[in-house]
């Protein structure tokens, strides 16, 4: 208990207090209830153990060889260096998996608001009041906007007004459809004008963009269908080609230029070349990861109109066309193994 207290005080310390206020309402976003401070300050000494072993296997013993100023020099620079850029990628991995979290709520959110609006209007036809009909529609079926509603009603019942809670709600998240949506209907809430009608206008409108999006997706399933081929099968399948031709060439004049220098008389030279057939396994693996990660944002983008929500085919599609790379390696190798000498 005193260890995970120790975690979660030593964990405030790297988090300033005019931090915390934003870093609490951004992860309420992603769902986390609670900053988590103890994941903070363990983070901090996992990474310190890792930065030790990255220190002593490979940079202690080039250095302690210099002088005892240099190597107190360069421990500083290089711990500092190292732990600083273990934590940073960490963050960085931290936040993307956050932003991804909170993608998906939001279109969870859009997707069950036609359904909700729906059981409000129904509720002020039935004779209640606006804000009783909004709670009396909050159903478990409704999932994260359910629980919004829940804890803008919670506001309400504390003094806040029903208006600035669902301003605020809609506010939270970064969706232009929820936003517009319940600004129309708080503004006619203000205004004292027929609640029912803007709400089941905005109910038909959230339809038909629905549709819309539908039709859309529809249409570029091609294009989508073309991109994945790309990248996961005909990518992968040229860098290996290019690889084996690369190891034939190699062997090729591998053998010409042994064959020149042992005979001085020929006019003809041939060295042998010094690119590397292992580097240029390694050069292609980056570029798959490159062409994989960007595909991935395009075909997003071509998909949903965005790129969040592309960040979670990266991992698959670098995968699938890395496996797929080595794959037709293996299988190119044996075809023409003969000619590569």
């Amino acid at each position: 208990m005193d260890n995970i207290l120790y975690l979660e005080q030593f964990g405030k310390a790297f988090v300033p207090e005019r931090v915390r206020p934003e870093l609490r309402e951004y992860l309420l976003k992603a769902g986390v209830n609670e900053v988590p401070y103890k994941f903070f300050g363990g983070l901090f000494w996992v990474t310190l153990v890792i930065t030790y072993l990255i220190y002593f296997s490979l940079i202690f013993n080039p250095i302690s060889t210099m002088g005892s100023f240099i190597v107190l020099i360069m421990t500083f620079i290089s711990w500092f260096v190292i732990q600083t850029a273990i934590v940073f990628f960490t963050i960085m991995i931290i936040y993307l998996y956050l932003n991804i979290e909170i993608y998906k709520r939001t279109k969870l959110i859009e997707e069950a608001l036609p359904d909700y609006l729906t059981l409000v209007s129904t509720n002020l036809k039935g004779g209640m009041a606006f804000e009783k009909s909004l709670w009396a529609a909050i159903k478990p079926e409704f999932g994260i906007l359910a629980k919004e509603i829940t804890l803008a009603s919670k506001k309400v019942l504390t003094g806040n007004d029903v208006s600035d809670a669902m301003t605020e709600f809609s506010m939270k998240y970064d969706s232009p459809i929820l936003r517009r949506s319940i600004n129309l209907i708080i503004g006619e809430v203000e205004s004292g004008g027929r609640i029912v009608d803007i709400i089941d206008r905005v109910i038909e409108d959230l339809k038909k963009v629905y549709l819309l999006k539908q039709e859309l997706r529809a249409a570029t399933v091609t294009y989508i269908i073309f991109l994945g081929s790309i990248v996961i099968f005909i990518t992968p399948a040229l860098f290996a080609l290019s690889a084996q031709l690369l190891k034939i060439i190699l062997g090729v004049t591998s053998q010409l230029s042994g064959a020149t220098s042992s005979m001085a008389s020929m006019p003809l030279s041939v060295s042998s070349s010094s690119i590397k057939e292992s580097d240029f396994r390694t050069f292609s693996v980056v570029a798959i990861g490159i062409i994989s990660s960007f595909s991935s944002m395009i075909i997003s983008i071509i998909d949903r109109g965005d790129i969040k929500g592309g960040l979670k085919y990266i991992p698959v599609f670098f995968t699938s066309s890395i496996i797929l790379y080595f794959i037709f390696i293996n299988v190119l190798t044996k075809l023409f193994g003969g000619l590569a000498v």
